[in-house]
């Protein structure tokens, strides 16, 4: 083990071990882009030397900001986040803060009170995934005049600063790319979309795409199921176990597709020929399923970069400008979807 450090390391030991000067120590941790990577290195191997370590209390007691952001996100069970998350934390990183990641459960009144944790950590800023949330939620943003910002879902009319997809034209293009195939008879299976307005958007949008073709979901084609594989499942068990069953399943994301997937083949339905399935998202692992899964990508990793680079610039600017960016969408066509028969 190395030996303890007598008395407290600070700045000036750090600098006098890596042999710069003390601005410099501080340059690296606050904007290391400014700083050369040899010289990055030469500190850093000094820090793990001495086992310093920064008071942030102390920054914040001076006015300085505390180098973290606030990422709160509705769950991490799943692979739905996971690169958004991912790309966010690499892209904050690069411009000096530390990533603090919270989950609410999709519930909302939760959400609140993460956000409310973190402010108590203060937190420089503080992200959340979507446009929906709760007036307290609103409120102790304003109050607080915390820098904001929304990931995952883009509306021309959003209040906070965002970066995300545009959910509705989501659900339009995996309409339509049933319509075009020839599905008439098509079921939905989609998670509870209260306090969920991307899948709310996905929905609404998927149904008025339908409807303009002449095709009306009844209520007995509509299922609901959480963000689980096993409960997708079932629910696709239950539409596949009727009289006439649908001869396309629409799903509010690629999670819930999966499940679908696994429902017909264990109603002995084969995919595409008998039943086809499109999920939205293309996360990891669509691909890699037998077969593939056919949908609508969402650039995850592109949106979490974004996200990061944009929020850590607001932040840090005196000149804060609203921004809304909205990242382009693709269909992905794989195995699970085929012309009506």
């Amino acid at each position: 083990m190395a030996p303890k450090q007598k008395g407290n390391v600070d700045i000036v030991a750090v600098a006098k071990a890596a042999k710069v000067s003390p601005s410099t120590v501080s340059r690296t941790f606050n904007h290391p882009d400014l700083v050369s990577p040899a010289t990055r290195k030469k500190i850093n191997r000094a820090v793990q030397k001495l086992g310093y370590v920064r008071n942030r209390a102390a920054q914040m007691m001076h006015g300085k900001r505390s180098g973290t952001i606030g990422l709160v996100v509705p769950t991490i069970n799943h692979a739905i986040f996971a690169e958004v998350i991912q790309a966010f934390s690499d892209a904050i990183d690069q411009a000096g803060f530390t990533l603090l990641l919270a989950s609410h459960g999709y519930d909302l009144d939760r959400e609140y009170e993460m956000v409310r944790k973190l402010m108590e950590h203060r937190v420089d800023g503080v992200a959340l995934i979507g446009l929906e949330h709760s007036a307290a939620t609103s409120r102790l943003i304003a109050q607080q005049e915390t820098p904001a910002m929304a990931i995952w879902n883009y509306a021309e009319e959003s209040e906070l600063p965002c970066v995300g997809a545009d959910n509705r034209l989501a659900g339009r293009m995996a309409a339509e790319h049933l319509l075009e195939l020839g599905h008439r008879d098509i079921g939905l299976i989609f998670p509870d979309t209260r306090g969920n307005d991307r899948a709310q958007y996905r929905l609404t949008s998927a149904l008025e795409a339908l409807r303009k073709k002449g095709v009306f979901v009844p209520e007995h084609r509509m299922s609901e199921a959480p963000y689980s594989v096993a409960q997708a499942k079932q629910a696709a068990i239950r539409l596949f176990s009727e009289d006439a069953r649908p001869t396309a399943l629409l799903c509010g994301n690629d999670v819930i597709a999966q499940g679908a997937l696994y429902g017909a083949q264990k109603c002995g339905l084969r995919v595409p020929e008998d039943v086809s399935i499109i999920g939205i998202g293309d996360f990891k692992g669509s691909a890699d399923i037998e077969p593939g899964l056919t949908t609508i990508r969402i650039p995850a990793e592109t949106i979490g970069s974004l996200a990061g680079q944009r929020f850590t610039g607001y932040i840090t600017s005196d000149m804060r400008e609203q921004f809304r960016l909205c990242c382009g969408l693709e269909r992905v066509v794989r195995g699970t979807t085929s012309p009506a028969a």
